[in-house]
C-alpha cells in the first residue's frame, strides 16, 4: 500500500453504454496503488440514483468516457464535474458522484487519462502510474473539462446555468485551472490540488474556488498556501477562500487510504456543498 503525501449538444441516450453492454468502462474496485488494508471506505447506497457510464464528444477519434451518477426522474439538476486523483476513476470517485447525486447534483467523473488505454487503478507501482499522468498535457485535461460541461449544458436532466466542478490531489489543481478558463463553470471546490504553478494565474480566477487543505501536508507547504493567498489578495480577488485542516494532511478525503482525517473530510464535504449551493450551483 502506497500513502502518497504528494499531488501530482447530443441526448444522453445516444452516449449511454452500461444499458448495452455487460462490461463496465471503470475498474471495479479501489486503487491498487493507494488502498489501505485497514480503511473502512464510505459506501454510499445508488438507490434512487441513476448511474451511467457514457462517451462524451471531446474533438478525439475517441471520445472521453465518463462516470454519471444523478437523481432518478425527470428533473432538473445541478451538475458537479468531479476530477479524480493520479489513480483515474475508481469505487472512490464513483462513490463521490454517488455522495453528491444523493444530495440532488447530476455528477459526472471523465476518465482523463483514457489515452493511455492503461487502468490506472489496476496499476500497483506508482512509477507506472506517474509517466502516464505527465502524458495527460494541461491544454488537454483543460479541454476535456470544457468538453465536459458542454455537454453536461447539452443534457435534459441538467440546469444548464448551474455547473460546479470539484478535484481530489491531481484533480485539485485541475479545478482550480477550470475557475479560470472554462465558461460554463460558475464554482469550484479543490481538495489539495498542487498550487505551486498557479499562484503566477491567481489572477485568472474568475469563479469562486474554496481550497481545502492540510496543514501536515508534506508536498504543498504553507509556503504555497500563503503565496496562493496573497496572489489572489493582490489580484483583487475577493470570492476565492482556502481553509487549511491543522491536523490533516495530503488526502484527508480518501477514506479508502491511510491518510483519511474522519473529522476533517466531514467538515470540508459539508463546505462544499455548502460552497455550491452559494455560489449559483444549485
Amino acid at each position: 500500500m502506497l500513502d502518497l503525501t504528494r499531488p501530482d449538444g447530443s441526448e444522453p441516450q445516444d452516449f449511454h453504454v452500461t444499458r448495452r453492454t455487460a462490461t463496465s468502462l471503470f475498474f471495479a474496485g479501489y486503487a491498487l496503488a493507494a488502498v489501505s488494508a485497514e480503511a473502512a471506505p464510505i459506501t454510499t447506497p445508488t438507490a434512487g440514483l441513476t448511474i451511467d457510464e457514457v462517451m462524451v464528444p471531446n474533438g478525439d477519434a475517441k471520445p472521453l468516457p465518463a462516470y454519471v451518477a444523478r437523481p432518478k426522474g425527470n428533473g432538473h439538476h445541478p451538475a458537479v464535474i468531479v476530477v479524480n486523483e493520479i489513480f483515474g476513476v475508481h469505487a472512490y470517485i464513483k462513490d463521490i458522484c454517488h455522495r453528491l447525486a444523493a444530495a440532488g447534483y447530476a455528477a459526472i467523473a471523465p476518465d482523463f487519462f483514457y489515452r493511455s488505454g492503461v487502468d490506472l487503478p489496476a496499476l500497483t507501482d506508482i512509477k507506472q502510474i506517474m509517466p502516464i499522468v505527465q502524458q495527460a498535457s494541461i491544454e488537454q485535461v483543460d479541454g476535456d473539462v470544457r468538453a465536459t460541461s458542454v455537454w453536461l449544458k447539452a443534457q435534459p436532466f441538467v440546469k444548464p446555468a448551474a455547473i460546479g466542478i470539484t478535484g481530489f490531489c491531481w484533480g485539485g489543481a485541475v479545478a482550480w485551472r477550470a475557475a479560470m478558463v472554462d465558461p460554463d463553470v460558475k464554482a469550484a471546490v479543490a481538495w489539495y490540488g498542487q498550487l505551486k504553478p498557479l499562484i503566477a494565474r491567481a489572477g485568472e480566477v474568475k469563479v469562486p474556488v474554496l481550497g481545502l487543505y492540510g496543514a501536515q501536508d508534506q508536498g504543498i507547504t504553507q509556503e504555497d498556501i500563503a503565496a496562493m493567498q496573497t496572489a489572489l489578495k493582490t489580484a483583487g480577488n475577493t470570492t476565492a477562500q482556502i481553509k487549511v485542516y491543522a491536523d490533516a494532511g495530503h488526502g484527508f478525503h480518501a477514506d479508502y487510504r491511510a491518510s483519511y482525517n474522519e473529522a476533517d473530510a466531514k467538515d470540508g464535504w459539508a463546505r462544499a456543498l455548502a460552497w455550491f449551493k452559494a455560489h449559483a450551483v444549485a
